[in-house]
């Protein structure tokens, strides 16, 4: 016990306690201003009231398992709290009229889309992530890769995340990445990963504003399988 007690009183003051496992409820230490609501109940719940802010977390999953409500739920939270929010979308696959449905306050949201090249979308969205970041400000910042090829995401140099958590760490930001598979988080951030299990089969009814709505058939079921 001593020698664990000196352990960990060493990493604290290297500030590297966060890499420490325990038995204690997530976010134990975290008070209120620390962290950043979802607005999705089982996953601020797992993780002790919300996202940390100052870290780097991601929501991984196949589509249609609900990675992209939960960032529109994120979204609709921040800028609910009056804070600024902004969404990196490299796929241009965002829809502002189905945000705005759920909450989002579309006026305090940057919106960076990538309409060129497909083969420079992953490169030039972490530029923009960069810039985003580094200006400051920011509650929820996100970067949505789900639709960016796997092998190009890969291909990504891993520094290049470690990097990007430099940038907020100690700040008021919350980073997100939205991909189909694990990509990175920091120490202190979390992998939410969200699993689709049909207990039935899907009802599609109908087209609205050229779009098709999956009405049930669908159980989303969020895991939260990291953090600190």
């Amino acid at each position: 016990m001593a020698a664990r007690a000196e352990l960990e009183s060493l990493l604290k003051a290297r500030k590297l306690d966060i890499t420490l496992t325990s038995a204690a409820p997530l976010w134990r230490d975290a008070g209120i201003d620390d962290v950043a609501a979802t607005g999705v109940a089982a996953i601020d719940t797992a993780l002790g009231g919300g996202l940390r802010r100052g870290h780097l977390s991601e929501i991984v999953g196949a589509r249609s398992s609900g990675r992209t409500s939960v960032m529109c739920r994120a979204l609709a939270h921040a800028t609910g709290r009056g804070e600024l929010a902004a969404l990196i979308d490299p796929c241009d696959r965002f829809d502002p009229i189905s945000a705005d449905a759920m909450g989002v306050d579309l006026s305090r949201l940057l919106w960076v889309r990538d309409t060129g090249d497909p083969h420079f979308r992953q490169s030039r969205a972490v530029k923009a992530l960069n810039l985003v970041l580094q200006a400051g400000g920011f509650g929820l910042v996100t970067l949505d890769l789900a639709d960016v090829p796997l092998p190009a995401v890969r291909g990504l140099p891993f520094t290049t995340w470690f990097r990007l958590a430099r940038v907020i760490e100690g700040s008021a930001t919350v980073a997100l990445l939205i991909a189909a598979e694990h990509v990175a988080r920091s120490s202190g951030g979390a992998t939410i990963n969200m699993e689709a299990t049909s207990r039935s089969p899907a009802i599609w009814q109908g087209i609205d504003s050229n779009r098709a709505r999956l009405l049930a058939g669908v159980d989303l079921r969020p895991r939260v399988i990291g953090s600190r």
